[in-house]
């Protein structure tokens, strides 16, 4: 069930190092992704990102920081639970420079198959996820490049 793996290319005019702050730092990340942002940026940390007015989203768990290169965190685990393998949703980031000016940013979801949801309820995170995804790249790079002119 590979099909359910969202993944996500952007090449942003930014140098890589401010990609990363937009990605990593909370206020940034609050401008555009979730509305609030808690985040211990260490592998183990804990963190929690809440979108809307109905709060939507939920604690998560940092994975990896490798600064400026890679950062992923895991999240949509059963309450209770520490987020791993099988029980959550790793979301992974990765950041390659393009000359000076310029950062591939990959973002892929995964993890959704290996989840005990139903396929149906797979499948609409899977498509709601890939299509909310698309609109966070434009607000990120948007923001991204905003911070690099200055």
């Amino acid at each position: 069930m590979a099909g359910f793996e969202i993944e996500k290319e952007v090449v942003i005019d930014a140098p890589i190092e401010v990609v990363w702050r937009t990605i990593t730092e909370p206020d940034q990340i609050s401008q555009w992704f979730a509305d609030r942002v808690e985040l211990v940026l260490e592998p183990g940390g804990d963190g929690a990102m809440y979108f809307g007015d109905a709060g939507e989203g939920g604690p998560l768990v940092v994975e990896a920081v490798e600064p400026p290169t890679r950062f992923s965190y895991r999240w949509n685990h059963p309450a209770g639970e520490t987020p791993v393998d099988g029980n959550s949703v790793l979301v992974e980031f990765t950041l390659v420079p393009e000359g000076d000016d310029r950062t591939r940013l990959r973002v892929v979801e995964s993890g959704l198959e290996e989840l005990s949801w139903p396929d149906t309820d797979k499948e609409h995170y899977a498509g709601e996820h890939n299509n909310g995804w698309a609109t966070f790249l434009e607000r990120l790079t948007t923001l991204a490049v905003e911070r690099a002119r200055g």
